[in-house]
Parts: structure tokens; C-alpha cells; sequence
């Protein structure tokens, strides 16, 4: 009786043909004619963040401003997060998903709340259809609280990726700063009830190469409470709150419980 793989890594060397777990229905597939373009949507902003730190400061938040309000994503250059640094991050993580199967599944768990696992697809007790991808999640922050669940092999992994960490922290940081400030906001991170686009984030494999994303969620403490800002609700001016508030903790459950469907999980959260 031949062994069930528990990662799509492992999974493939030994088929031919795509599983039908792995097969979206039609209607749940990216579809190019149906996506509703932004204005100048033929392009990707490009925010300077050199900028932020002289007097051309409110013209590039100015241009966050707009990013987030016309798009919803932004690209960023003269970040801070050296070149070598970003390399070297994606180097040990090829390294580390070519590891011996036995030596990856040290890290192996399909409970979304351990703050270090390697799994597979989305969440793989609740999903009907799978997703093509296998993941390494690690919580960052504090370092201290975490580093020493991280994995050993490859043997600069916990050194490399916990440089990494701390320069992308900084970076996220000063983002969340910006895009308040673009609001008219202090500092504190809130809903912007609806006047910046949220964007549903989804990626097409590639069938002739794989696809490495290194992605760094910045998240509030389990009972922090969100909701929109107040400076951005005038119920005379026709500006009602959009949401409700919750806490992270109650939006982390339904992210993992629901899996990746079509609408944005914030949306749960509408008044």
C-alpha cells in the first residue's frame, strides 16, 4: 500500500496528471475578461521611499495616497532592504524545499495555529478543492519568541532569514506610517473604510518553472480591536462606517476556516 504524501512537493514526482482534488471548477478559475481595470491600470505604481525622508516627503504620500486609493497595491524602490540580503533569503528558501522529504516534514503540521509550520494548499481540513502550492509560515516577531521553533536546516537558515526579518519589519513600518499619513491619520493602523481598494490576491502557477513568493504579513495582536478610523466616519456627511469592529483574533479564525474563496474575508466584517 503506497504512502500518502502530505506535500504537493513530494506529490508530484510521482504523477502524471493533475489530481482532480487540485481542479478548480470552471467558474472559480482566474478569468481575464471579467477583471474590472483600474484607472491606469496599465501600469504598476512605483513609489520612490527615498523621497520620504527630504522635501519631495508629502508629494510621495501624496503618491502612496493615490497607489492605494486607485489600485490597491503599490511597487516600492530604495526600500532600504539590502539586494544580497533579498537574494540570499530566496536562496535558502530553494535550499530548503529541496531538502529530503524526511527532513522538510520536521516541520510539518495542518494546525493553522502553530506559529511554525510547513504545509500545503490553504488549510487542508476545511478546503474542498486544494491549492497547487506548498508553504513554510513562520511568525516573526518578537524574534526571541520564535526563532528557536524555526528550522536548523538549511544550517544559516535561522541567521539569514531573522536578518531579513528584522530589515522587512522596519520597512513594513515605515509603510503602515505613510499610508496613515495619507489618510490624514497618526500613526495607528485601522480600516480605511473603504476609501483605499482592498485587492484580492491570487497567482496562476506556472507550468514550466516553479514560482517562489516570500510574502511578509504584518499583523496586530490577537485582541486588538479594527475598525474604521473615526477621523473617516460623518454619518450627516454620507460617510458611514463600512465595518464593524473585531478583533484580529475573530478575523484570523474566519481567514483560515473559510479557505480561499472568491470574496475578500474582510467583507465578512460590513455593517
Amino acid at each position: 500500500m503506497s504512502r500518502m504524501n502530505l506535500l504537493l512537493t513530494d506529490l508530484v514526482s510521482g504523477v502524471s496528471h493533475v489530481p482532480s482534488n487540485y481542479i478548480r471548477p470552471i467558474s472559480d478559475r482566474p478569468n481575464l475578461t471579467e477583471v474590472e481595470k483600474s484607472e491606469g491600470s496599465n501600469f504598476i505604481p512605483v513609489i520612490d521611499l527615498q523621497g520620504l525622508q527630504g522635501p519631495d516627503h508629502s508629494h510621495v504620500i501624496a503618491k502612496i495616497g493615490l497607489a492605494c486609493q486607485h489600485h490597491g497595491f503599490f511597487q516600492v524602490k530604495n526600500h532600504g532592504v539590502p539586494e544580497t540580503m533579498i537574494e540570499n533569503v530566496q536562496r535558502i528558501a530553494r535550499e530548503f524545499f529541496r531538502l529530503p522529504e524526511s527532513e522538510r516534514l520536521k516541520n510539518y503540521s495542518d494546525d493553522p495555529s502553530k506559529t511554525t509550520r510547513l504545509s500545503t494548499s490553504f488549510n487542508v481540513k476545511t478546503e474542498k478543492v486544494s491549492n497547487w502550492r506548498d508553504f513554510l509560515r513562520l511568525h516573526c516577531y518578537p524574534l526571541q519568541n520564535y526563532v528557536h521553533d524555526w528550522p536548523t536546516n538549511p544550517p544559516s537558515f535561522r541567521e539569514e532569514v531573522e536578518e531579513y526579518c528584522t530589515s522587512v519589519r522596519g520597512l513594513t513600518l515605515r509603510l503602515l506610517g505613510a499610508i496613515s499619513e495619507s489618510l490624514g491619520l497618526d500613526r495607528d493602523y485601522v480600516i480605511s473604510n473603504d476609501r483605499y481598494k482592498s485587492v484580492l490576491h491570487r497567482a496562476v502557477v506556472n507550468n514550466n518553472r516553479e514560482r517562489i513568493s516570500i510574502p511578509t504579513f504584518y499583523c496586530p495582536s490577537p485582541d486588538a480591536v479594527i475598525g474604521p478610523a473615526p477621523e473617516l466616519v460623518d454619518d450627516q456627511d454620507q460617510r458611514p462606517a463600512v465595518y464593524k469592529k473585531f478583533t484580529y483574533q475573530e478575523y484570523y479564525d474566519k481567514f483560515w476556516d473559510r479557505g480561499l474563496a472568491t470574496e475578500c474575508c474582510l467583507d465578512m466584517f460590513k455593517v
